[in-house]
């Protein structure tokens, strides 16, 4: 009689959990799908929000703030790069002191101011029209002081992203209980869906704001990201009694963080279990190192590969022609068609094969993503090998304001490329650094993720300054040179190349030995 009276009450309530009200989370009334739907909306807007800012930021760092193609494209790098490292302050904090919800809430106010403020800024340079800078530096640049309140306000949305990015998602997983084997499953699609949802939202804001941003103004292009991120704020308040909330840990428990650092600093006086965490957080680095090599040509595309559409035909139909930019829609397109594929077809099929219950193994995942992205950057050389030799055949070295005769579309290949690479490698990541970090520290492994792409924007931004450094700087013959027919963008790529087959061979073997950690009871 016990045993069946206590049996419901295993199925209703999940361990480690509470709902809105402190109390018992309930199996059916919170978390899971329902939840993590509201979770995913959230993620849509914010990045919405997040890629009307980034993707176009080339073209106006070139054009209304008259910076040159080098200059322009470290600081895009640089920002770019530091967006993606805070994550690893903003999960510190969300991990050891607010928790997930509220870092969220308090991050998702100083974005939103961040925007505002950009948007102010944008408000205030004199210009008309952004078409009419996109093809040459601007004349006179705006003062110090708009260029300085500019840069604040880019930097703020990059400390907003820094608390929402990392715990977002994690709050999503979370909604899946672990210790089921029917969420666990649950959870594992949950990042091929959460991906998917991400980069339809990446996709519009593409479609719409950089299409705003060249046609009509700057101000109003910068400001609609800002209408979608309060209404991101407001989506996830709105769903927060449907959310599954981590326990709190208790005041007389130790910090994870202590913890682990002493089980690192004095392994044979803490429990077995400690030390487990903390080797499986040392075993990590050799991964997130070789991981680099992917995310430094990763960082190419909203820079080199923006400015190479710039100077490239870019008319469909007569009195219309598209913004370079718009281009990385289809990456969204393709991502939005490949993992659905990917998660309903692929993942079953190999799951039948390898017996595997994730189809293969994330590593491997993650390495046929590298792969394809080498391919990507030969491909991108032999491009723009092709442009050179176009602009060199019709006399217009050293005409960067006319259009070269060829088609954009000869850039379709490789950003199609870096979206399939993505497919396999970014949401990989994502799954492999959530689940191989002790589970209170799953923010963390977020941010770990997002570092790996923070630290390759920063390392291209490094390489792009000593290159053009070495090669003559804006002008000469320099690899960067602002008038792109003189520029060598090509042997560029062809180091890329080089980078990321090296670090696809050293992640290959440090794979092969890398041993999962039994976080799911699997």
């Amino acid at each position: 009689m016990t045993s069946t009276a206590e049996t419901p009450l295993l199925e209703e309530y999940v361990t480690d959990a509470v709902d809105h009200g402190e109390l018992p989370a309930g199996r059916s009334s919170t978390g899971r799908w329902s939840a993590a739907w509201f979770i995913i909306g959230v993620e849509v807007a914010e990045r919405f929000a997040y890629y009307g800012i980034a993707s176009n930021l080339i073209n106006y760092l070139t054009g209304p703030l008259g910076l040159s193609t080098a200059v322009a494209a470290s600081n895009v790098n640089a920002w770019s790069g530091i967006s993606c490292l805070l994550p690893v302050l903003g999960a510190f904090v969300a991990d050891a002191f607010l928790g997930r919800y509220r870092t969220i809430i308090i991050a998702s106010l100083v974005y939103v101011l961040g925007l505002a403020l950009l948007t102010l800024s944008t408000c205030l340079v004199p210009i008309s029209t952004p078409s009419e800078h996109i093809a040459s530096v601007a004349s006179s640049s705006p003062s110090s002081l708009l260029n300085l309140l500019f840069f604040f306000s880019l930097y703020l949305v990059a400390i907003g992203q820094s608390g929402h990015k990392p715990c977002v998602q994690a709050f999503g997983a979370d909604q899946f209980d672990e210790k089921d084997p029917k969420e666990r499953l649950e959870r594992s699609s949950f990042f091929n869906w959460w991906y998917l949802s991400m980069c339809a939202g990446v996709t519009l804001a593409i479609l719409v704001v950089v299409y705003i941003q060249e046609a009509v103004s700057w101000a109003f292009g910068f400001g609609i990201p800002c209408v979608f991120m309060v209404v991101s704020l407001v989506l996830f308040v709105l769903g927060r009694r449907k959310y599954k909330y981590v326990r709190r840990r208790p005041e007389d428990e130790t910090n994870p963080f202590t913890r682990i650092g002493r089980a690192l600093l004095a392994p044979s006086a803490c429990r077995a279990s400690d030390v487990e965490d903390a080797t499986a957080l040392v075993r990590l680095i050799p991964v997130w190192l070789t991981t680099l090599t992917y995310a430094i040509p990763y960082a190419q595309y909203m820079t080199f590969f923006t400015k190479q559409g710039v100077t490239m035909e870019r008319t469909i139909v007569p009195g219309v022609k598209i913004p370079p930019a718009s281009l990385q829609v289809l990456m969204g397109f393709l991502i939005v068609i490949c993992v659905p594929i990917y998660d309903r077809v692929l993942v079953p099929v190999s799951r039948y094969i390898t017996k595997d219950p994730c189809g293969i193994t994330i590593l491997k995942r993650v390495g046929t993503g590298m792969v394809l992205s080498s391919l990507t950057m030969v491909v991108a050389a032999m491009v723009e090998s092709k442009r050179l030799e176009t602009a060199k055949a019709y006399g217009l070295i050293d005409q960067p304001e006319t259009t070269v005769p060829m088609s954009i579309c000869w850039l379709l290949p490789q950003y199609l490329m870096l979206a399939l690479a993505e497919v396999f490698t970014i949401v990989g990541m994502q799954e492999f650094f959530y689940s191989q970090v002790p589970t209170e520290l799953r923010s963390i492994g977020l941010a770990l993720y997002l570092s790996t792409l923070g630290v390759g924007s920063l390392l291209s931004s490094l390489l792009i300054s000593v290159i053009g450094l070495a090669t003559g700087g804006d002008g000469g013959n320099s690899w960067f040179n602002s008038n792109l027919n003189r520029a060598h963008l090509d042997y560029f790529y062809w180091l890329l190349v080089a980078i990321s087959a090296l670090g696809f061979f050293a992640f290959l073997i440090i794979s092969r030995s890398y041993i999962y950690r039994r976080v799911d009871g699997v």
